[in-house]
């Protein structure tokens, strides 16, 4: 809001290293803050400045543990009772994003109570990037700036000079943001169809169009535990395909992910850094997310549009 001149930023611990990079690119050094913990585990933030009638960035990721999440709450709440003037949760890598619907009988809908939490604790206004679900921003009673990875993709691609292209979701669901690139470089779309009997553990790999002779790249949200992708992977090049490649902007990489990637026939990992790689890896490529963000704060901030970021030309940069 234009109408709080005073800006502070704060990162809480899972997203110290991003927020840091975020301030460094704002040109404003993070906030003093200040989160203590119990010998129980109990968190108790506290803001070690003053924020009253302040506009608060709150950066923080809510990757596993559940933590993560509950110290981003506590921190909002704090900013809250500190009579900050607007509170805005910026939140790279949007946890429990995969509990969106009530798909089976007597299961909870996480996403929709992780809205209601932040909501409750006290933020304005939630950023985001690639949410797993985009109906999600429904969730919320408040704004949601929902940003897009591929203006941080997209550049990359290009320097890659790959000819014959063709881009593939790992699911029906991840097929419109492959649709989205196929659009941008006018190439061609297929389709990967999975079929999974229980959550992390996918049964059987379709592949729908014609992959031979061609670069593939695969496009998601999230990796997680990797098996999604390398079957994937396995059956494209089993059917021909020049290369595959995979940009995925979360690089959740649980257990041994990391290790399943590498002996891949993944030419490379592309991986943004919402979550901190918990190892680096010569398969994995991390593309820095905090440019976008903090131009995006700057822009939410001086209540100008957040989606001219995202208008491109051909070579790749932003208008």
């Amino acid at each position: 809001m234009a109408g709080l001149e005073r800006i502070e930023l704060f990162a809480c611990n899972a997203s110290k290293e991003f927020g840091e990079k975020i301030a460094n690119y704002y040109g404003k050094p993070l906030g003093a803050l200040e989160i203590k913990q119990f010998a129980d585990g109990e968190i108790q933030p506290r803001f070690l400045e003053s924020i009253r009638g302040a506009y608060v960035f709150v950066i923080q990721s809510t990757y596993a543990p559940a933590d993560n999440l509950m110290e981003l709450l506590l921190t909002i709440d704090a900013a809250k009772r500190a009579s900050a003037g607007y509170i805005t949760a910026v939140i790279p890598y949007f946890g429990y994003a995969r509990q969106d619907r009530k798909d089976r009988p007597r299961v909870s809908i996480g996403a929709k109570l992780v809205a209601d939490l932040l909501t409750t604790a006290g933020a304005n206004r939630v950023m985001t990037m690639d949410l797993h679900a985009g109906q999600i921003q429904g969730f919320f009673d408040i704004p949601v700036d929902h940003l897009d990875s591929s203006y941080i993709f997209i550049p990359y691609i290009e320097e890659l000079g790959l000819d014959n292209l063709a881009f593939a979701g790992p699911d029906l669901g991840a097929s419109r943001r492959a649709r989205h690139y196929a659009q941008f470089f006018d190439s061609d779309i297929v389709f990967a169809v999975k079929f999974r009997k229980e959550a992390n553990k996918v049964e059987e790999v379709n592949i729908i169009g014609n992959v031979k002779g061609k670069n593939v790249i695969l496009v998601d949200d999230i990796v997680d535990t990797g098996g999604t992708l390398i079957k994937i992977a396995t059956e494209i090049m089993d059917r021909g395909a020049k290369s595959v490649r995979a940009f995925v902007t979360h690089p959740v990489l649980s257990g041994n992910a990391t290790e399943k990637i590498e002996k891949s026939p993944l030419d490379e990992l592309v991986v943004t850094d919402t979550i901190p790689l918990k190892r680096p890896s010569h398969k994995i490529k991390v593309l820095s997310a905090t440019p976008l963000f903090a131009r995006a704060m700057r822009h939410a901030h001086e209540s100008r549009s957040i989606d001219s970021l995202f208008i491109f030309n051909k070579v790749g940069s932003n208008g």
